[in-house]
């Protein structure tokens, strides 16, 4: 292995080196916003239910706000809510973690 090729700021080493993660970060490219927690959300709405296919996730993205709505078949609506609420409640705590990881502040409407 060469001097040079060991060098980083020598330049002739991988292009990503010179990116920091911070000009990751601010450039979302062609990255839908609010895609993780849509994606969380389907995921564990699907193994909630009975009826994965019935499972709908709606997105409403107004700049790092993302509003999601939850539709499940009327028989599954109770498995998805749970007992006093907390299955719901813990479905958008999980959520919110992922929004929060991507940046974006997410909320979970559930809908009949």
């Amino acid at each position: 292995m060469s001097d040079a090729a060991a060098d980083p700021a020598s330049g002739d080493g991988d292009l990503g080196d010179d990116l920091g993660d911070d000009d990751l970060d601010d450039d979302l490219g062609n990255r839908v916003v609010g895609a993780v927690p849509r994606d969380v959300l389907a995921y564990v709405a699907r193994e909630l239910v009975d009826d994965p296919e019935s499972v709908v996730v709606e997105l409403d993205g107004r700049g790092r706000r993302v509003d999601l709505r939850l539709s499940v078949a009327p028989g599954d609506m109770g498995r998805v809510i749970g007992r006093r609420g907390r299955t719901a409640q813990a479905i958008r705590t999980v959520v919110r973690a992922a929004g929060a990881r991507e940046g974006v502040e997410a909320s979970v409407d559930i809908v009949d």
